[in-house]
């Protein structure tokens, strides 16, 4: 039974491992993105084409990043791991939307393929394979937020309504089943 917890142990570590990445990549923070790979590990991502060995590389090519990405917003959703004692395989499904300084933009809808191991300081990446599946150039209508930007339909208005006492939880409408239709929320 023991190794049961301990299996649930390391999906959910690597799991957290995956998130921290892209937490990593979202704040650009990458001396974090670098601390998540083993000493050795690499990351390759052909499409960029970029192929980055070792902590240091990570580290270096994160720091020019800036230089090129306006802004990116990456979203990762589980996939499979595979554990083999202290190293295990995966695939993390994401996407992402990217604007380059340049003007230009990317909507990606990836595939990441990972090779963990665990080490004294928890599971890192040993590789992880960036593989584009679907790749959009056309422009994106939409923006980053300005900075310190005012929401136009909360100008004015009190952040909460002038009544007395403390507030009170909003009550959930459930829609109504059609006619003829029975629903326990009805």
């Amino acid at each position: 039974m023991s190794g049961d917890f301990q299996a649930i142990a390391d999906r959910v570590e690597i799991e957290a491992l995956r998130g921290e990445f892209t937490d990593s990549v979202m704040m650009r923070d990458y001396d974090r993105v670098a601390s998540l790979f083993t000493s050795g590990g690499a990351l390759r991502m052909p499409n960029v084409p970029v192929e980055l060995t070792g902590q240091e590389q990570i580290r270096e090519w994160g720091g020019r990043v800036p230089k090129f990405v306006e802004f990116l917003v990456q979203n990762t959703h589980p996939g499979i791991i595979q554990l083999d004692g202290d190293a295990a395989s995966g695939r993390a499904y994401m996407s992402e939307v990217i604007r380059l300084l340049d003007g230009t933009s990317e909507l990606n809808y990836a595939i990441y393929h990972d090779r963990y191991r665990r080490t004294a300081d928890g599971w890192k990446f040993t590789e992880r394979v960036y593989e584009v599946r679907y790749h959009d150039t056309s422009p994106l209508a939409g923006s980053p937020p300005t900075p310190n930007r005012v929401d136009v339909r909360m100008a004015g208005r009190p952040s909460r309504p002038d009544r007395s006492g403390p507030a009170r939880p909003r009550r959930t409408r459930w829609p109504r089943a059609p006619p003829g239709h029975a629903s326990r929320y009805g």
